[in-house]
């Protein structure tokens, strides 16, 4: 889990960031929270136990749609022949070995992953923070439901700077070379 917010601190730094201060502003609104792991940034997990994981194409739609997705690889498979992740929208399909992570914006960017041998195994793991989680704390903890004309307009028309703004926290090759 760790292993995953440093390598998104390292190659999304401003994104990074952004994560730090929302889940403590969320800790701060919600003192009793607990998160999965202490070292990792990333609010929620799904582990896929397989025994042959694979996905169908899909968009995480409930993941923070600017945010990154950690996907780590995991089990006995031969990677150059299956196990895959193919990202549709970039017309990519990339090798991925057992016990490698990958970092993508899954809510915005199509993909799946390709089958593995009959008596091979694949599983993941995979951490993301949920898009309700930053609603919320730019709502201050009220349901949109609840709120008045007036506040319901305000809050998505921030919905909507928002979108703008995230582009901004995506890092170039040349933001990170000059951190260096």
């Amino acid at each position: 889990a760790g292993h995953a917010t440093k390598a998104f601190a390292a190659w999304a730094p401003n994104l990074y960031s952004f994560y730090v201060g929302y889940m403590q502003r969320l800790v701060t609104m919600i003192p009793d929270i607990s998160f999965n792991w202490r070292s990792s940034i990333f609010a929620c997990v799904t582990l896929n136990f397989g025994p042959r994981t694979t996905t169908i194409k899909h968009n995480d739609f409930m993941n923070y749609i600017s945010g990154w997705c950690c996907i780590t690889a995991l089990g006995k498979f031969d990677f150059v022949r299956g196990g895959h992740m193919v990202l549709w929208d970039l017309g990519l399909v990339i090798e991925f070995p057992p016990g490698w992570t990958l970092l993508i914006p899954s809510a915005y960017l199509l993909h799946s992953n390709t089958a593995i041998g009959p008596d091979e195994t694949r599983y993941s793991f995979t951490q993301y923070s949920a898009a309700g989680l930053f609603r919320v704390i730019d709502d201050n903890g009220v349901a949109r439901n609840k709120m008045s004309d007036e506040q319901l307009a305000n809050a998505e028309q921030l919905q909507r700077e928002r979108v703008t703004e995230a582009l901004l926290r995506y890092s170039t090759l040349e933001d990170l070379l000059d951190m260096n």
